[in-house]
């Protein structure tokens, strides 16, 4: 089976993620925090701490993102990652900015801090480590998910 080329915001988001590694951090790309929200990168710290970070890889793509200020509620901190070229003037001083290409990055501003509240925190961390653990049974065991997924159309 033939893998499609990564999109330039996915290139972002692994070179973020590679970055994150270096401090501890585990990501899972497009992850749900909740229905009709969908993170570019969503990072678990080593002492809990849960971070947003959204790619956008051309002026046009951070203009049409209407809902980035939905995550917040899921999240200690927000970033944006976009690569050099970008015009970061556009993005709002009170978040979050990473520089970053498709092998590294680097944290320019952190975002501020507000701390979720622990019953969210707990709901994010069991569904974070749920959604990593499926999607790894997912790449070792391919067609196991059309048989145990509650929600499959096939049980």
């Amino acid at each position: 089976m033939d893998e499609l080329p990564l999109q330039p915001g996915q290139l972002l988001a692994r070179g973020v993620a590679r970055h994150l590694r270096r401090y501890d951090f585990a990501s899972v790309e497009e992850f749900v925090p909740a229905r009709g929200l969908r993170t570019d990168l969503y990072a678990v710290g080593p002492k809990g701490e849960i971070w947003v970070i959204e790619c956008k890889s051309s002026r046009a793509d951070y203009m049409t993102d209407h809902k980035w200020q939905g995550y917040l509620e899921y999240c200690d901190r927000f970033f944006w990652a976009v690569d050099g070229d970008f015009p970061v003037e556009l993005l709002p001083d009170e978040t979050g900015l990473i520089i970053a290409d498709s092998y590294d990055a680097e944290i320019v501003r952190m975002g501020p801090e507000t701390k979720l509240a622990p019953a969210r925190r707990k709901k994010m961390m069991l569904k974070f480590a749920r959604n990593a653990a499926s999607r790894l049974q997912g790449y070792r065991d391919p067609g196991v998910s059309a048989f145990s997924d509650p929600s499959s159309p096939l049980r």
